[in-house]
């Protein structure tokens, strides 16, 4: 088997398959740049603390009184076949983004792949509730327009923390209409349904992070902060977090390795 860096093998198995937080937590045992660059480099993107953290404070006092709550009554009364389900229709409304990204991004296999997914699963899922596109191997890249201006040459950019929103960049602020416009809940006519089901999507997405809350450590500002932007580099280098630790010449696999 060919020589491999562990950090790609693990960038590999763990791309869309965990939380952030969970893949942040990854990449701080190990698998980010080392030394004190790692933790001095995210303070250059972040000029604007003393704004973020009294924003941050605003939304946790809100998720902590409000959407936690809720988010922790939906698992409980929810069967977890459906919170699946409901997971996967929003997934699978966001392929539409995906595929439009793609396209912007030079990117027509993953736009492929990504439309082949939202046909499988709309159809043969019914309606998106099942997943049958991962069940057939097809995956595909996620994308947004934040992640096309950085394609585009917008590569660096300032911390953001939006009200309600939570932790962006302004490059990821600037192209949150052009994803909204590439949603589809967005052209849902009746008012009622749409807050109905954007309501659904926000507890749905929190009820999937609460068993995630204990990585966090240390100061939740910053943890978050670093687990965003760490995330989002992720992201828009399709899964490169830089320069692997551990290089070729320090780890090999080969077929003894999995015969033991």
């Amino acid at each position: 088997m060919p020589r491999i860096g562990f950090c790609h093998l693990m960038q590999r198995s763990i791309k869309r398959k965990l939380p952030w937080i969970a893949v942040m937590a990854l990449v701080l045992t190990g698998c980010a740049s080392t030394g004190s660059q790692t933790s001095q480099a995210p303070d250059l993107d972040d000029p604007w603390e003393g704004f973020n953290r009294k924003v941050f404070v605003f939304n946790d006092v809100l998720d902590r009184y409000a959407l936690k709550p809720v988010a922790k009554g939906y698992r409980t009364v929810t069967p977890e076949p459906l919170q699946l389900g409901v997971g996967n229709f929003f997934s699978n409304l966001g392929e539409l983004r995906t595929t439009a990204n793609s396209l912007l991004q030079g990117k027509p296999a993953n736009a492929g792949r990504s439309t082949s997914r939202f046909l499988v699963n709309s159809t043969m899922g019914l309606g998106g509730l099942f997943d049958i596109a991962s069940l057939m191997n097809l995956e595909a890249d996620e994308e947004d327009f934040g992640q096309t201006l950085a394609v585009w040459g917008w590569q660096d950019s300032r911390y953001l923390v939006l009200p309600l929103l939570g932790p962006s960049t302004l490059r990821d602020t600037t192209g949150l209409p052009a994803d909204m416009a590439a949603y589809p809940v967005t052209y849902v006519d009746d008012d009622a349904v749409r807050a109905g089901l954007t309501a659904l999507n926000i507890i749905d997405t929190r009820a999937g992070l609460l068993d995630q809350e204990a990585l966090i450590q240390g100061d939740r500002y910053r943890f978050i902060r670093d687990a965003y932007l760490q995330r989002r580099q992720f992201e828009i280098s399709d899964g490169v977090l830089g320069d692997d630790p551990f290089s070729a010449d320090d780890f090999e696999l080969d077929d003894a390795d999995f015969a033991d």
